[in-house]
C-alpha cells in the first residue's frame, strides 16, 4: 500500500515538473518566436523559419517589416532569400522600396538583379524611382543660359531635355547636375558659333541638333531622349556695349595723352621764359660795362669827347627814330 502510494506520488511529481517544463516552454516560445508572422508567412507562402525570426528578434531586426515585404516579393514573382532582406535593413537600407524596385522592373521587363538593386538604393538613390523613369522618361528643365552670337548680340535659351535612367550606370554615374551643366555648355557653344542671332531665331532646332550629337550623356546615369528648345530671346547688344566703353577708353587715353602734352609745353614755355630773362640779364649787364669802357677809352686818349657827343647825338636820333616808327606802327594797328 505504500509503495503504491509513493508511485502515486512519483508520477504526481512527475507530471507537475514536465506540466511546469512545458509552461515554461511555451511562455517561451511565445515571447521569442513571433507567431504570428511566422504563421502569416506559411498560409502565404512564403515560409521562413522559426529560428530565423529568432534570430532577427535577437538582433533587433524589423521582422514585421521583413516578413511583410518578403511576402510581397514571393507574390511579385521574385525570387529572393530572406537573409538579403535582412542583411540590407542591417547594412541601413530600404528594403520596402528595393521589393517595390524588382516588382516594378520585372513587371516592365527590365533587367534588375536583387544584388543591383540593393547597390542602388545604398548609394543613396531611389531605386523605385529610378525603375519608374526607366519606363516613364523625366523633363530636366535648363533655364535662361545666355551666351553671345558673332555678331555681338545677346541669346537666352531655355531647354527639356528628356531624359531616362540607365539603371546599369545608376552606381557610379554622374547625376542630374551633371546633364545640365554639359547642356547649358553645349548651348552656349552653339551661340557662339552662329554668325549672327537670326540664324538662331529661324532655327531654333539647330540647338537642339547640336546637343544631341554631342553625346552629352556619355557616362551619366542617364541617356539623353530629346531635347526641345522650348524658349528664345534677345537680350543686350554686347558687341555695341563693347564698342561704346572701347571708345570711351580711347577718349580718356587720349585726354590723358593731350594733358600731359600740354604739361609738357607748359613746363618747356616757363623753361624758355626763365632762359629769356636770363638772356636779358646778361645784356643788361653788358650794357652795364659800356659806360665804363667809354670811359676808359677817353682816359686813355682812345676816345675823344667830340665822338663821345657824336655817339649820344647817335643814340638819340635812333631813340627818336624808333619812337616814331613805334608811334606810327600804333596808329596802323589802329586805322586796321
Amino acid at each position: 500500500m505504500n509503495s503504491l502510494l509513493l508511485a502515486i506520488q512519483g508520477w504526481a511529481i512527475a507530471l507537475i515538473v514536465l506540466s511546469c517544463i512545458l509552461l515554461i516552454g511555451l511562455i517561451v516560445l511565445f515571447v521569442l518566436v513571433p507567431i504570428k508572422q511566422w504563421f502569416v508567412a506559411l498560409v502565404s507562402g512564403a515560409h521562413i523559419s522559426m529560428t530565423r525570426l529568432v534570430g532577427m528578434k535577437l538582433r533587433k531586426v524589423d521582422y514585421k517589416l521583413i516578413v511583410n515585404t518578403y511576402i510581397m516579393a514571393r507574390k511579385g514573382g521574385i525570387e529572393l532569400d530572406v537573409v538579403d532582406l535582412e542583411t540590407h535593413f542591417m547594412a541601413g537600407g530600404n528594403v520596402d522600396r528595393v521589393v517595390k524596385a524588382l516588382i516594378a522592373a520585372n513587371s516592365a521587363g527590365l533587367d534588375l538583379s536583387v544584388e543591383l538593386a540593393k547597390a542602388i538604393d545604398l548609394a543613396g538613390s531611389d531605386v523605385h524611382e529610378a525603375v519608374e523613369t526607366c519606363v516613364t522618361p523625366k523633363i530636366i528643365e535648363v533655364n535662361d543660359v545666355a551666351a553671345v552670337a558673332q555678331d555681338g548680340i545677346e541669346v537666352r535659351v531655355k531647354v527639356k531635355v528628356t531624359v531616362k535612367t540607365d539603371i546599369h550606370e545608376l552606381v557610379g554615374g554622374a547625376r542630374e547636375d551633371t546633364i545640365v551643366a554639359r547642356v547649358g555648355k553645349g548651348i552656349v557653344s552653339c551661340i557662339g558659333a552662329a554668325e549672327t542671332y537670326n540664324e538662331l531665331l529661324e532655327n531654333p532646332a539647330s540647338i537642339a541638333e547640336a546637343i544631341m550629337s554631342k553625346g552629352l550623356d556619355d557616362g551619366t546615369a542617364y541617356e539623353i531622349v530629346s531635347v526641345d528648345v522650348s524658349d528664345i530671346d534677345i537680350g543686350r547688344n554686347l558687341g555695341a556695349k563693347l564698342e561704346t566703353e572701347e571708345a570711351e577708353k580711347n577718349k580718356q587715353v587720349a585726354a590723358a595723352q593731350a594733358e600731359r602734352l600740354r604739361s609738357m609745353m607748359v613746363a618747356e614755355e616757363q623753361k624758355m621764359r626763365a632762359k629769356t630773362q636770363e638772356m636779358k640779364a646778361s645784356v643788361l649787364a653788358a650794357e652795364a660795362e659800356i659806360p665804363k669802357a667809354i670811359a676808359s677809352a677817353i682816359r686813355e686818349g682812345k676816345f675823344g669827347v667830340l665822338d663821345y657827343y657824336k655817339l649820344k647825338n647817335l643814340q638819340a636820333d635812333t631813340a627818336m627814330r624808333s619812337s616814331i616808327a613805334g608811334i606810327e606802327q600804333d596808329s596802323g594797328d589802329g586805322e586796321a
